[in-house]
């Protein structure tokens, strides 16, 4: 098959620019030459029509609403109750683990839990009110000053990732213990790993927390479904610190700190705090529907419309049957349950909404999942990280196995004045 390519004319001269098929189909033009052909360069702001590189991890179709890890559908992993041990493999290592792979990660998982002795004095250092989002980022990146990971072959990379994702686990109870002011639990080495999760976050010197089977499939659900999400915004930031050659720590906490951002994992949170506001005021939602409606009233739809998807979102739907569930299996009735499922039935049946392709994400029902279980608020976004962790490692993989790979630079179209003389300071 002949390589199709674009004719891009630019002050009567043509140039011959290749297009790019992935494996889904999808097309890109290969841009990598036009500057050095040309002199131009492309502007695109928010680079939402930009591919910044080739990627085999996750693959997503926004007009059909699909989502797939290495191929496998998402749907197939909640329907078949895949672990987020069993995930994290899949995405980070691009198949699913043998038996044998599954216990071995899992070994390294369990030996990894602990953190070393001189790293729970950071969390002494940090104030009472210190977001945890704030605490997990620094406590990542102060690892490389304790064991910095040495990343010479497949196995040592292994060791690293099970290293990473364990200790993420143990950071984040202790970043929610040192914001309560409660003694920091040690983790178990005859739990898996989210009930392990659970038992550090909730069990205290005098009683220990047992969750049930319908909260730990629960949280597992919640790690499997955002594991990895191609390139939003956090993942492509672990890409560009990657690209310099930073370790894997460094490289993930700076993902750490674009997910901690309103926009990107703040979003479950605005999700439920715009349901606990319709609850307390008694707003209805059609009254609140045509609020959003109303461009001069600055309210917004939280949980509803993403940057990829224009159909539902995939992760919403088995989110949406998942709280149910839940929620029924504690016996549990929660008010701001019946108001998303409202505000989702208003939406749907409204042109305002249809027409604008503003369906459920997977914010509006992650946030009650969360809320059932019992995490607090500040550590929504905390939960969001730990599970994307695989994602960010298998992207600092990808880039760092790349034999091409140079350091990431984009351009930009300067806009500011064209020269301005040095003024001497007393005749400013």
């Amino acid at each position: 098959m002949d390589q199709q390519t674009i004719t891009l004319v630019v002050d009567g001269v043509s140039h011959v620019l290749p297009v790019v098929t992935g494996s889904m189909g999808e097309r890109a033009i290969d841009i990598s030459r036009l500057r050095a052909q040309t002199g131009l360069i492309t502007l695109d702001d928010g680079y939402g029509n930009t591919g910044s590189c080739r990627s085999a991890i996750s693959f997503i179709d926004g007009e059909q609403g699909i989502l797939r890890y290495r191929g496998v559908p998402i749907e197939q992993l909640a329907q078949n109750k895949s672990s987020f041990v069993e995930t994290a493999w899949l995405v980070i290592f691009g198949h699913l683990p043998t038996q044998t792979e599954r216990d071995h990660f899992s070994d390294l998982l369990m030996q990894s839990s602990a953190l070393h002795p001189d790293m729970g004095k950071h969390f002494e250092a940090f104030h009472e009110s210190g977001h945890p989002m704030a605490i997990m980022n620094s406590m990542i990146n102060a690892m490389s000053t304790h064991t910095r990971p040495k990343i010479t072959d497949e196995e040592s990379f292994l060791h690293a990732a099970a290293h990473l994702m364990s200790k993420v686990r143990t950071i984040a109870a202790a970043s929610y213990k040192s914001h309560k002011g409660e003694p920091l639990i040690y983790p178990r080495h005859d739990l898996k790993y989210v009930e392990n999760l659970l038992h550090m976050m909730f069990s205290l010197p005098y009683k220990l927390y047992e969750p049930t089977p319908e909260v730990q499939r629960a949280l597992n659900l919640f790690f499997v479904l955002h594991a990895d999400h191609e390139q939003n915004c956090s993942t492509s930031t672990v890409r560009m610190v990657a690209s310099s050659q930073a370790n894997l720590y460094t490289a993930c906490s700076a993902g750490v700190a674009a997910l901690w951002g309103p926009r990107h994992g703040g979003a479950n949170m605005a999700a439920v705090q715009m349901l606990q506001q319709l609850h307390r005021s008694g707003t209805s939602t059609a009254e609140y529907v045509a609020q959003v409606k109303d461009k001069t009233s600055g309210i917004k739809l939280q949980g509803f419309g993403h940057r990829v998807y224009r159909n539902f979102d995939p992760r919403s739907r088995i989110l949406k049957t998942a709280v149910d569930d839940l929620l029924q299996a504690q016996g549990v009735h929660d008010p701001l349950l019946d108001i998303a499922l409202e505000l989702e039935e208003v939406a749907l049946n409204d042109d305002y909404f249809v027409e604008r392709k503003l369906y459920p994400n997977v914010d509006f029902y992650s946030g009650i999942l969360l809320r059932a279980i019992g995490i607090p608020l500040n550590m929504y976004t905390v939960m969001f990280a730990i599970g994307r962790m695989p994602g960010w490692i298998a992207n600092w993989k990808e880039v760092n196995e790349d034999p091409a790979g140079r350091i990431y630079r984009p351009r930009q179209v300067y806009v500011g004045p064209e020269l301005v003389e040095w003024v001497p300071r007393e005749a400013r």
